[in-house]
């Protein structure tokens, strides 16, 4: 119970901060994009990130 609780915390603040939910893009890849593998969760806070504050365009793929 302490665990679900803190990954929902967890979960939610990083949100709070614009960091989209981990798990929902794997779910996304695996639907919309199953012949490409997932970002490790390191990767895809980095693309996060970079995508928020970063120079490059863009940051959806869909």
């Amino acid at each position: 119970m302490i665990r679900a609780f803190y990954a929902k915390a967890r979960e939610t603040a990083l949100l709070m901060v614009g960091v989209p939910s981990y798990a929902a893009y794997c779910e996304h890849m695996a639907e919309r994009h199953p012949d490409h593998p997932p970002m490790d969760e390191r990767t895809f806070f980095r693309d996060r990130q970079e995508a928020r504050y970063g120079s490059k365009g863009g940051g959806r793929c869909c």
